[in-house]
C-alpha cells in the first residue's frame, strides 16, 4: 500500500459529516485518513514492542 493511497472511505466521512447538517471540504477524507494511518503505525510499533504479531484494539 502506497503512502498516498486512503485508508478510509471518503464517501462514508462525508455522509457521516452531512448527517450532522454540517459540510465537508474536500480535503478532509485524505486528513482523516492521514490521521488514522498515524494510529495504524504506532499500533503497530507497540505491537512488536510487545513481541506480539497480532495488533489488537488495546494498542490504538
Amino acid at each position: 500500500m502506497s503512502e498516498k493511497e486512503s485508508v478510509v472511505i471518503g464517501s462514508k466521512v462525508k455522509a457521516l459529516i452531512k448527517s450532522k447538517g454540517l459540510m465537508c471540504s474536500g480535503e478532509l477524507p485524505e486528513a482523516v485518513s492521514n490521521k488514522v494511518r498515524e494510529l495504524l503505525e504506532a499500533a503497530c510499533e507497540r505491537t512488536v514492542a510487545n513481541k506480539r504479531s497480532t495488533v489488537r484494539p488495546h494498542d490504538l
